[in-house]
């Protein structure tokens, strides 16, 4: 057994004063030790935390002796040290951001919960269509075989991406998946109020899917994103498919760098020999930028940058 864990979790549950709530829950997770990340609204709470053994039980079982906590579901990874730096408890509009005009209420309508091996079984057949409702950074580095990237940016341009591709989904059963299952909970709900008659979602997301003791991650490729100090976490414990590519030159890597232009910071996968060879920039306007990250992190020189400049403009001269 690790000496830390880290503690990934949901709820859709009315908060009553929530803001002040946030504020009390701080000071609880800082009294017991805890770092992490925790967003609390007035529909419910959706957490990341890491501690030692005794801190975790202790949130749990403080949690759950809460009737509003009661049901929650803690899904638990084993850790060598914290996967965070810092306590953080924030307030939101929305757990999940999608800018509905008539929100969805999980509670009230939301897609069939579809257990690891039912989403197993249903992904294999031919009139289903997988939809990734994660970022786009998300899916680049890891996501079920044969799912479908949406072309957009953030969460919240998901249900026009699919008012506009309607087409790819008619007839079809619809599946949908999530990191924990938080922004499935909403999606599918969403797609369900728009007129989709099979709507699935995998419950417990791609962390409960990797755990699981008879599916053990099959069908996934890659690694999974995750919002903490980890970055990825292993899911298919069967076989390794990489299928992330380097930014620099689409060799397979899985390594996620953030652009040391801190006005920039584009969140982009890497070798670390690419790293030091491009200066962790991803254009040459943050290479050159005056509050490069890497340059001060190394005290490379200005001479030394201009050299490794120098060696960048050669080399595309070639290519």
């Amino acid at each position: 057994m690790k000496p830390y864990r880290v503690l990934l979790y949901y709820m859709y549950v009315p908060i009553e004063n929530a803001e002040e709530f946030a504020k009390k829950h701080l000071k609880f997770c800082k009294e017991l030790g805890l770092k992490g990340r925790i967003l609390i609204a007035d529909e419910g709470i959706n957490g990341t935390v890491s501690g030692t053994i005794d801190q975790t039980d202790q949130y749990m079982k403080t949690m759950k002796e809460d009737s509003r906590f009661t049901d929650m579901v803690f899904k638990v990874d084993e850790e060598e040290s914290h996967a965070f730096k810092k306590m953080h408890v924030r307030y939101r509009k929305e757990l999940v951001t999608l800018n509905l005009e008539d929100d969805i209420n999980p509670n009230e309508v939301t897609g069939n919960y579809l257990s690891p091996k039912e989403f197993f079984e249903a992904m294999k057949s031919p009139d289903t269509v997988v939809i990734d409702a994660r970022n786009d950074y998300e899916f680049d580095i890891g996501h079920f075989r044969g799912a479908i990237k949406p072309d957009i940016k953030a969460f919240r341009e998901l249900p026009q991406w699919i008012k506009t591709n309607k087409e790819m989904l008619e007839g079809k059963k619809v599946l949908t998946y999530c990191t924990g299952g938080i922004r499935c909970e909403k999606f599918s709900g969403w797609l369900v109020r728009e007129g989709f008659e099979d709507v699935g979602q995998l419950h417990g997301g791609i962390v409960t899917y990797g755990k699981d003791p008879e599916v053990k991650g099959e069908l996934w490729d890659g690694q999974c994103y995750v919002f903490d100090d980890r970055i990825t976490v292993p899911i298919n414990q069967k076989e390794h498919v990489i299928v992330g590519k380097d930014y620099y030159t689409g060799e397979p890597s899985e390594r996620y760098v953030n652009c040391a232009n801190p006005e920039c910071d584009k969140r982009y996968i890497s070798t670390e020999e690419n790293e030091h060879k491009y200066l962790r920039s991803c254009s040459h306007e943050c290479r050159v930028h005056p509050r490069n990250l890497y340059v001060q992190e190394h005290g490379l020189t200005e001479e030394q940058v201009e050299e490794k400049l120098k060696q960048l403009e050669l080399e595309n001269a070639v290519k």
